[in-house]
Parts: C-alpha cells; sequence; structure tokens
C-alpha cells in the first residue's frame, strides 16, 4: 500500500513556478530521509532534492538555486517550491524515501509540464 502521494503539478509557462506537495504517513515521515523524484518522457526517474528528518536539504546542481524543498511536521507534509521553471523540468515528479534502496513501491506521482 502506497504511503506517499504526490499532488500540484500542472502546466506552466517557461520561467513560471510551481509549488509540489507529498503526503506521507506519521512513520515515513518521521524516520526517512524524503526525496523528490523526477521522470523525463522517455528517460530513467532520477533523485532531484532531498530532505532529511532533521531539515538539512540537498539538491542536484540542476535545480540549485530554483528549487526548494521543505517539510512541515505538523502534517506530515513534504514540499517542492520550484522557480524559474524550464523545459528540462518537464516530467512526472516522485516522492518517496531516500535511498532508492529503502524504496517499495511508487506513487502515481503528478506532472510537471513546462511550455517554452
Amino acid at each position: 500500500q502506497v504511503q506517499l502521494v504526490e499532488s500540484g503539478g500542472n502546466l506552466v509557462q517557461f520561467g513560471g513556478s510551481l509549488t509540489l506537495s507529498c503526503a506521507t504517513s506519521p512513520t515515513i515521515f518521521n524516520s526517512n530521509t524524503i526525496g523528490w523524484y523526477r521522470q523525463p518522457p522517455g528517460k530513467q526517474r532520477k533523485l532531484v532534492a532531498g530532505i532529511t528528518k532533521f531539515g538539512d536539504s540537498h539538491y542536484v546542481q540542476a535545480v540549485k538555486g530554483r528549487f526548494t524543498i521543505t517539510r512541515d511536521p505538523a502534517k506530515n507534509m513534504v514540499y517542492l517550491r520550484m522557480n524559474d521553471l524550464e523545459p528540462t523540468d518537464n516530467g512526472m515528479y516522485y516522492c518517496n524515501k531516500l535511498p532508492e534502496s529503502a524504496i517499495t513501491d511508487w506513487g502515481q506521482g503528478t506532472q510537471v509540464t513546462v511550455s517554452s
């Protein structure tokens, strides 16, 4: 049973912004580092950002300075704020545990489409 649910994806213009949301269970939220993964059309799914249970965040170089990952302990939610979106940011976004070896299943994801 999937315990991570993504939402917030949309069609947005080049340079626009979106905030993705990830609803998790208390067990997952309090015990794991959570990451946002991106899967462009026809390509592999890869990590773009992660946040530890202590609130420390990290990003891949391609999104540094544009994306911000945050967590809300009161709601067991993890967010990904995406600014200055580019067509290369297109893809299905998923939230899940880090490291990937800890992942047992994936949610449905949320689609982000950036028009040029």
